[in-house]
């Protein structure tokens, strides 16, 4: 029974079913004209008529065809009205759409499979595409009011404290200075949201241009260099000389972020290495730390918005979850591709690769 069902599924059933349905009309056709052939002298004869051959010929042409349009008018509206059931069913499912219900899915029909099968497999696809984006926009939201009512509600509370007039000077200005840090959170939340959105808008400019690549990554380690010279932790460049054609402001947050997050989570005295490869059509930029690492579950939603592996310490160093995303969609923007190798308590990689549109310049140095 199964077998007969998956079979009356596939494209030589719905070839079966259009040859039979050609036969059904052709012998109607011919089941009319053979009725009318045989009926039609019968009523000359009734009525007294005489034609000759040609239009005795046309007579019966004209019967068979009334025949066949009494016929078709008993079954026609039988499949009309299926035709029109299905047919209601795709607008009622794309009302519902644009009334905001993406829990839509249209049934097939098998005999209306040619007509509307594109039709309906589009729509339920939409829908679901739809469904998840509205999802994903709920999970937003939720995230960014999150990330903004603890800066709020630490400032309303610090803010409160700074009425009691007992407290010391000591103690009003560690307020202060807490205040003024969680509203640089606030800022920087806002400044990140704002630079993700206009990156993921198709209108985002992205101005390419030749540039050094290798002096690039030079020059953002040396502007790091009080972060992680505090910690005391060594820092490894080993970099082609390399140009590329890209958006040199644009690379530079790439870089300014992978560079901050491998400071920021790796302990004193540890090991940074900064690795850059080229060949004929690519560029490979390495940053690998000897840092705390992440849990490998955690791995595939690194890149996802306001993600956080270790949620302490980043709330700590004033992470928001937005950098590695805004990382992914640079990275995206210029056709590369950016992954990532973490072993817990061992450290991480971020590899980031992106095509070369320029000619390589030398090799390591």
């Amino acid at each position: 029974m199964q077998k007969i069902k998956a079979f009356m599924k596939t494209k030589a059933w719905r070839r079966i079913k259009f040859i039979f349905s050609i036969a059904t009309i052709l012998f109607m056709m011919f089941g009319a004209w053979s009725i009318s052939y045989y009926i039609t002298p019968l009523l000359m004869k009734w009525f007294g008529w005489e034609f000759s051959d040609y239009w005795a010929f046309v007579v019966v042409g004209v019967v068979a065809l009334l025949l066949l349009s009494a016929v078709m008018s008993i079954f026609v509206p039988f499949a009309r009205n299926k035709h029109l059931v299905f047919y209601q069913s795709i607008v009622d499912a794309v009302k519902r759409i644009s009334k905001g219900d993406f829990d839509v899915t249209i049934k097939p029909n098998e005999d209306f499979e040619d007509e509307y099968g594109t039709l309906v497999e589009s729509i339920n696809q939409m829908a679901g595409e739809l469904g998840l984006m509205e999802k994903m926009r709920q999970e937003f939201i939720s995230n960014v009011s999150h990330e903004i009512q603890s800066p709020l509600t630490s400032i309303r509370g610090f803010a409160r404290a700074l009425q009691n007039d007992e407290l010391s000077e000591l103690e009003r200005q560690h307020y202060l200075q807490i205040i003024e840090l969680e509203t640089m959170r606030l800022s920087k939340l806002s400044d990140n949201l704002l630079k993700l959105t206009s990156l993921e808008s198709d209108h985002h400019p992205v101005e390419p241009q030749f540039f050094r690549l290798d002096s690039q990554l030079r020059n953002l380690v040396l502007v790091s260099e009080p972060q992680w010279s505090a910690k005391g932790l060594e820092m490894d460049l080993n970099l082609d000389k390399v140009g590329i054609h890209a958006d040199e402001d644009m690379l530079s947050q790439v870089w300014v972020n992978l560079i901050h997050n491998a400071i920021k989570f790796t302990p004193d005295k540890g090991s940074i290495w900064i690795i850059m490869r080229a060949s004929e059509h690519h560029v490979e930029v390495r940053v690998e730390d000897s840092g705390i690492g992440i849990e490998e579950v955690y791995i595939p939603h690194v890149f996802e918005r306001f993600f956080k592996a270790d949620v302490s310490r980043n709330r700590a160093q004033g992470g928001n979850g937005l950098g590695l995303s805004i990382v992914q969609k640079i990275v995206q923007l210029h056709n590369g591709t950016i992954e990532v190798t973490s072993t817990r308590g061992v450290g991480t990689t971020f590899i980031v690769k992106l095509p070369l549109h320029a000619t390589r310049l030398g090799e390591a140095g």
